[in-house]
């Protein structure tokens, strides 16, 4: 019986089945980075949950969910996580969506420091990621920079290849600690966004 079953059946909640009862600061650090050759089934895997979310979050949604980061770039290495973007009219009206979504089987990251400007979300757990979840609003600049950096990659030959030899850097120095490789990237990401004229995101390191 699938989790979401047992939570509306036995009104149990979902953080209860998991690991950890929610995700914090540690679960979300010291885990090892491992980049892999680009993979063609991850747009079906996006699609396979953009059909779900967008019967979940229609009630919010302000436009298309879209894929972003790495596995949505062909030919660019990456974890093999496929990370998704939902943009909603309002970020705080969104937030009734969390307990429905985590029936769905992702998990709430309730420590996320940028939760000022957004809903954070993985499945199907912290040690074993297969998706990771923003929800962001519509008109806010990060979403357009989540966006706008993911375009860039896919249409600029150079950029692409400079942003993978920097992960590939980056995955040796960073192992161990996905923040610290995360972080390390904001440079490259940001020199990209002032190029395009575009705000950079206004993600505080975790």
């Amino acid at each position: 019986m699938c989790e979401c079953v047992a939570h509306r059946r036995g009104k149990i909640s979902f953080k209860k089945t998991v690991e950890s009862e929610a995700i914090g600061a540690r679960n979300m650090l010291d885990q090892s980075i491992e980049l892999i050759d680009y993979d063609p089934t991850w747009p079906t895997r996006f699609v396979e949950q953009k059909t779900r979310l967008t019967t979940i979050l229609n009630p919010w949604l302000a436009g298309e969910i879209e894929h972003i980061g790495s596995t949505s770039v062909p030919g660019l290495r990456s974890k093999p996580i496929v990370d998704i973007l939902a943009p909603v009219q309002s970020l705080a009206a969104s937030r009734a969506a969390t307990p429905i979504l985590e029936e769905d089987g992702w998990l709430y990251w309730q420590d996320d420091p940028n939760q000022d400007y957004r809903l954070w979300f993985l499945r199907p757990n912290p040690t074993a990621r297969t998706h990771h979840l923003q929800i962001i609003q519509h008109d806010h600049p990060s979403f357009r920079a989540l966006i706008v950096f993911r375009d860039v990659l896919r249409r600029d030959v150079k950029a692409r290849a400079a942003y993978s030899a920097l992960k590939a850097d980056l995955a040796k120095k960073h192992q161990s600690d996905r923040n610290s490789y995360s972080n390390a990237k904001t440079e490259f990401v940001q020199a990209i966004l002032e190029v395009e004229g575009v705000s950079p995101s206004s993600r505080k390191p975790v």
